[in-house]
């Protein structure tokens, strides 16, 4: 085995570990370098399709306020997002969104070279920023990306899975990772581990997240004895394309509907006026619901989304990539219904994590999809998550840049122990049909533990995951990635349910039928590894 050490470690390539990781090099000192790890090819992540935008609170766009934008998302976040939090993300936008400007991303202008604001659902003004149109994730990681590359401090190792954390006495040391196209395994020591590991849209059936979205964040922290929050808060976005065919489900844009496209049935019907008053415009959980209801109501697999009624002009340049797409589908969204249906999109949930990044584990951090800094609360709001990448990436560089980065020397027993279990190569192991088991869990997981949930569904769902967990017999080292994936998944998909089994009322997202009205107490569930929560659902 090979052995190395880096002042820094950022584990993840989406929008929060390539920002993280050009911050760092700027602000900090780094002796033994930097290294940015990505388990596929750099660029590839879930920050790539967010489409709509991200909300930036500019001192330009006078319509919006900062007191605005607080209110907004804790009345999206359904009573369970921290005040201070959503004030120190909101209050750094303007600094973030210029400092991206200097690295070159490129936001939508109008004519006036003024930049463009829009709207989305639950937002009280226009304040979401977009790029491409409808391409917004993907302008600002290609940009991203393009710096990480021309940087000659930043190392970055592609096909790389981190497997496992190395902790001791509650403090990260390094990490153990795995090489994909080499099959080769590294240790390497660093004071310093950044996990930016993204979502676990991947455990669903119906997805609109690429196959890396597997938890692997989650499930790393969580095996090392991290705290984690708010685990049974997965976001299901309402109108994916309801077209199947690929790996994930291909995002329509609430954007979309921000512009002014109706949900209807077959016939042409609207429904949404029956759900709530700001109808195509109500939270994300409302919608969602509203048209998983229409479809059991109907029988069918998908209701509709009609963008007739907005000028085909604007439709073009607005949203070219969700009119290539549709038109590649036999749709032309300027005269034609588009079929649309929920789909698990963001994870609201995740390693419980302060403004600097930190984690209950000493030199362990967290940012983007993967950390909770309890901005979201149980129902994220619009374009709120690109905007929390790229705070907390901007704020743990700051807090590292004030304390010296050492790299740890002494490695105990317990930790030689792991590494070794790791580099035995007298281990053999057989090939597993992941592919099977993957599309199982994933059947269980969005028929059992999605959108609505209850008492027996959510142990219905633990102990078919139990019997699938009896077919991989996987305790630490594994033939691939896909393997290495999969256990992740195993490991978050289990917290997720006994997260969702723990909280008995409907609060955002997580909506028990068994549980319908919500609490007046509101608080955020916790679970460390040293309450057994999995030892709990065996």
């Amino acid at each position: 085995m090979k052995y190395s050490k880096y002042s820094t470690v950022i584990i993840g390539s989406g929008i929060a570990g390539l920002y993280a990781a050009l911050k760092i090099e700027q602000q900090v000192n780094l002796p033994d370098g930097i290294l940015l790890i990505t388990k596929s090819k750099l660029g590839e992540s879930n920050s790539r399709y967010a489409q709509g935008g991200m909300v930036a609170v500019m001192k330009e766009n006078q319509a919006d306020s900062t007191a605005s934008h607080i209110s907004d998302t804790i009345k999206a976040g359904a009573g369970l997002s921290e005040f201070n939090t959503v004030k120190y993300i909101s209050e750094n936008s303007d600094t973030v969104v210029k400092d991206l400007l200097k690295l070159g991303v490129e936001f939508d202008r109008d004519e006036n070279d003024n930049l463009c604001f829009t709207k989305e659902a639950a937002h009280s003004v226009n304040r979401i920023l977009h790029s491409g149109g409808d391409a917004t994730g993907k302008i600002i990681e290609q940009t991203l990306c393009q710096k990480v590359k021309e940087n000659n401090n930043i190392e970055v190792y592609e096909q790389t899975g981190a497997i496992e954390l190395l902790v001791t006495q509650n403090e990260c040391k390094g990490v153990i990772v795995f090489n994909d196209e080499i099959e080769e395994y590294e240790t390497i020591y660093s004071p310093a581990i950044i996990l930016a590991t993204g979502g676990i849209g991947q455990l669903y059936k119906y997805t609109t997240n690429p196959t890396g979205a597997t938890g692997d964040g989650i499930a790393l922290a969580y095996n090392a004895g991290a705290v984690m929050q708010d685990l049974e808060f997965v976001q299901f976005h309402p109108t994916a394309l309801a077209i199947d065919g690929e790996e994930n489900r291909f995002l329509i844009s609430e954007a979309v509907r921000g512009e002014g496209a109706k949900l209807c049935d077959g016939d042409g019907a609207e429904f949404m006026q029956s759900y709530d008053e700001r109808k195509e415009l109500a939270p994300r959980d409302i919608v969602t619901r509203a048209i998983f209801n229409e479809m059991k109501k109907n029988g069918t697999d998908n209701m509709y989304l009609n963008a007739a009624c907005i000028d085909s002009r604007q439709l073009a340049k607005r949203f070219p990539n969700i009119s290539k797409k549709c038109l590649e589908n036999g749709i032309d969204i300027a005269h034609d219904f588009i079929p649309v249906a929920p789909a698990a999109h963001y994870y609201m949930g995740g390693i419980k994590t302060n403004l600097k990044g930190e984690t209950s584990i000493s030199g362990l951090y967290a940012i983007g999809e993967t950390a909770s800094t309890g901005l979201h609360g149980a129902n994220r709001l619009a374009s709120n998550s690109l905007l929390e990448c790229v705070v907390c990436a901007y704020s743990v560089a700051k807090y590292l840049k004030t304390i010296e980065l050492k790299t740890p020397k002494q490695i105990n027993e317990n930790l030689k122990s792991l590494i070794d279990k790791y580099s035995d190569e007298d281990v053999i192991l057989e090939e597993l049909d992941i592919k099977t088991l993957k599309k199982e869990l994933q059947d269980v997981m969005w028929s059992y533990a999605g959108i609505l949930r209850d008492e027996n569904s959510l142990l219905t769902a633990i102990t078919k995951i139990n019997k699938i967990k009896i077919e991989f017999p996987r305790k630490y080292k594994c033939l691939n990635r896909e393997e290495y994936e999969f256990k992740n998944m195993l490991c978050t998909a289990l917290l997720i349910c006994y997260s969702a089994l723990r909280r008995k009322e409907s609060r955002g997202a997580h909506f028990r039928t068994d549980y319908t009205a919500t609490k007046d107490e509101c608080t955020h569930s916790i679970i460390t590894k040293k309450e057994g929560a999995l030892d709990f659902v065996k």
